[in-house]
């Protein structure tokens, strides 16, 4: 197993270890975890960490697979399905556990689209097409876990910044809409440039 694979292996385990971390009931086991800048509990601040790791690594095992021409089936098979497992998963476990954050309709509209283009690229893989990732793509990937990290530290640090404004509005669901539109977007782009893919006989 190559560098860029052993690090898309590590960005699974992250995922495992993330979810173990946001879902396993410390409060009921009488574990009372201590608090971070007095408002970001510390299992959501360590997730915090290993999801940025993990993000960074969705780039590097990209760059050095491509930079040195290590590409191989593996990765193609596994990188994607890590990024997917990385941001659905959490963004999932975010939606129920801070709806205050994250609106159920972000999560809902990011989930949904990943699964059409997903299903998009299988039908036209039967044809002998690759979709090509396009600008939006990377946009979406890069607003999503943006928007995840700041929800993994509780809107901080802009909830510390507006602690005394009335009516305040978390900026990190601001964020997090940004986030769901370059979804939408990307995901309508998707369709509209390969429409062609549902034509039968088309290759």
């Amino acid at each position: 197993m190559n560098l860029p694979n052993k690090i898309t292996t590590f960005r699974m385990f992250c995922v495992v270890i993330i979810d173990f971390i946001l879902l396993f009931p410390w409060v009921d086991c009488g574990v009372k975890m201590p608090m971070v800048f007095d408002m970001i509990s510390l299992e959501y601040f360590i997730s915090f960490f290993l999801f940025v790791i993990a993000s960074f690594s969705d780039f590097l095992d990209g760059y050095i697979a491509r930079k040195n021409n290590l590409v191989t089936t593996y990765g193609k098979f596994m990188d994607p399905i890590a990024d997917k497992l990385l941001v659905d998963s959490t963004i999932i476990i975010c939606a129920i556990k801070l709806p205050n954050l994250v609106p159920a309709i972000v999560a809902i509209i990011m989930i949904v689209r990943d699964l059409l283009v997903d299903a998009l690229r299988q039908l036209a893989s039967t044809k002998g097409v690759v979709l090509a990732a396009n600008m939006w793509g990377k946009i979406k990937t890069v607003t999503q876990m943006v928007a995840l990290s700041f929800v993994l530290l509780n809107d901080w640090p802009f909830s510390y910044i507006a602690s005394h404004m009335l009516n305040y509005y978390p900026i990190t669901t601001i964020i997090c809409y940004i986030a769901c539109l370059s979804s939408f977007v990307s995901g309508v782009l998707y369709f509209t440039k390969n429409i062609k893919i549902f034509k039968d006989g088309t290759k």
